[in-house]
């Protein structure tokens, strides 16, 4: 069964989410502590329930990124608290400073829901691999690992692209189990330049 359907983010929906996610951030700085997102009205698409990811970027350098697979809440409050772990909870950086702020880009991606891909092998599933397109989750018992579509960019190669996820879930890079389960998504992305919005990309 293919993913479920969902509704297309226009350009008005991603500034709005760029917006939340640096209003997050700056209430954030403010108050030196988690601010909950306000209660507002918001379009349908806005509501709708997806995981997204959050990254920000100094220099084009990573500073902090924080998402959710799942799609359990509506995409602007996973957005807003992505954003806000992102900034202040990501345990790879220290939280985010004020004089670091005025530098700091934000990109988003939200995510399609998630769909299982039934694979037998590594073989199979390299097979299956749309490259530029695919983001892929693998799992086994109590270990997993994630790419974005957008690591293609460093990992062009659908072997090194498995191989590499592999080992970030902690495994041999050549090894291979049936208890490996597979699942794919796509992602809406989008992302400032010079703190404006900004430059947009499919990856649907």
């Amino acid at each position: 069964m293919g993913p479920t359907h969902y509704m297309t983010l226009s350009d008005a929906h991603r500034s709005q989410l760029l917006a939340l996610a640096r209003q997050a951030i700056e209430q954030g700085l403010a108050e030196l502590r988690w601010v909950a997102m306000p209660s507002m009205e918001l379009p349908p698409p806005l509501t709708e329930n997806r995981g997204s990811f959050v990254t920000l970027r100094i220099d084009k350098q990573i500073r902090g990124c924080c998402g959710t697979l799942s799609a359990s809440r509506s995409v602007s409050e996973d957005v807003w608290r992505n954003a806000w772990a992102s900034a202040f909870a990501d345990p790879r950086f220290s939280p985010l400073e004020q004089e670091e702020w005025g530098g700091v880009h934000l990109h988003i991606a939200v995510l399609s829901p998630l769909e299982f891909l039934e694979v037998e092998s590594e073989a199979e599933l390299i097979e299956k691999l749309r490259p530029n397109v695919d983001g892929i989750v693998v799992s086994r018992d109590d270990a997993h690992a994630t790419f974005l579509p957008e690591v293609w960019e460093q990992i062009p190669d659908p072997t090194d692209f498995i191989r590499h996820l592999k080992q970030k879930a902690g495994w041999p890079a050549t090894s291979w189990s049936p208890h490996i389960s597979v699942q794919r998504f796509t992602v809406e992305s989008f992302g400032e330049v010079n703190n404006e919005f900004p430059r947009v990309s499919n990856r649907a």
